[in-house]
């Protein structure tokens, strides 16, 4: 679990009322390398991130830390979904690399930034899950054994390896599709490449409100009085719905600083949507 340097993730867990039965010494040793101010990155020496291999699919039961019914990180709730079945999203992902390099992660597993693994804040732990670059086509597997990103609008957190392999280290951050997998039906072990048609470019917008009434949508657009702000009709479980998006934005930076400018003016539901 990655927080920022402030928060102690062995506090935040211990307030959970699920894991209040375990010591909370027990937590820090598990947890208590996530709360440092070391400044994270990659390797010092080249790695040929080609002969490190996808993660393998395989059943695999539940870990036994990890996946509390739900828990607390900066004032938010997350509750751990129960099964990943046809679990299919898009967002953005971010990496990790030395800063917890042999760290414990939320599973108890020590991290390791040379392996194909990933952070999620509610998929069941452990669940494999294909990561597709969507600006690039490259695609990985990877098995999400750990808490994260906490970030605003971050969808994974992917090992080094992994942020290596679809080409995203040198931004930091990607537009990907996230989609859990069936370990029971056997997934090649390596990574690809589909090249993305250019009428397919994907395109990033920041949602602000969906509201079944369209006069309750036009309130908040006029109330939002940002240029590129619009109305995109829809449907949400075979119902008309009315979504309020701002969009297309050029970069994730520019997601994340409107983001905090809608905050500040009381606007704190907004996320990324990409088409």
């Amino acid at each position: 679990m990655r927080l920022n340097a402030d928060t102690s993730p062995a506090d935040i867990l211990c307030m959970n009322a699920h894991l209040r039965r375990l010591p909370c010494l027990l937590l820090a040793a598990l947890l208590g390398g996530c709360s440092t101010g070391v400044r994270d990155g990659g390797p010092h020496h080249p790695v040929d991130v080609s002969r490190i291999p996808d993660a393998v699919p395989r059943p695999e039961p539940r870990s036994r830390y990890g996946n509390p019914p739900s828990y607390v990180v900066a004032g938010r709730r997350y509750y751990v979904m129960r099964s990943s079945r046809g679990y299919v999203a898009r967002g953005i992902a971010s990496w990790y690399g030395t800063k917890f390099h042999g760290r414990r992660t939320a599973s108890g597993e020590p991290y390791d930034m040379y392996k194909m693994t990933a952070a999620h804040r509610t998929l069941p732990i452990p669940t494999y899950v294909r990561v597709t670059n969507l600006e690039n086509g490259r695609s990985v597997v990877v098995r999400v054994n750990d808490r994260g990103p906490f970030h605003a609008n971050r969808l994974i957190d992917l090992s080094w390896a992994a942020a290596a392999k679809l080409g995203m280290l040198g931004k930091g951050t990607a537009l990907v599709e996230v989609r859990a997998l069936d370990p029971t039906r056997p997934t090649p072990h390596r990574d690809t490449t589909v090249r993305p048609h250019a009428a397919h470019v994907p395109r990033l917008y920041l949602q602000v409100g969906a509201f079944v009434s369209r006069a309750n949508a036009e309130r908040l657009l006029e109330h939002l009085d940002v240029a590129h702000a619009f109305i995109a009709p829809g449907l949400s479980h075979q119902q008309r719905v009315y979504r309020v998006r701002i969009g297309p934005l050029p970069s994730v930076e520019a997601a994340d600083a409107l983001a905090r400018r809608l905050e500040a003016r009381g606007l704190r539901d907004a996320h990324v949507v990409i088409d």
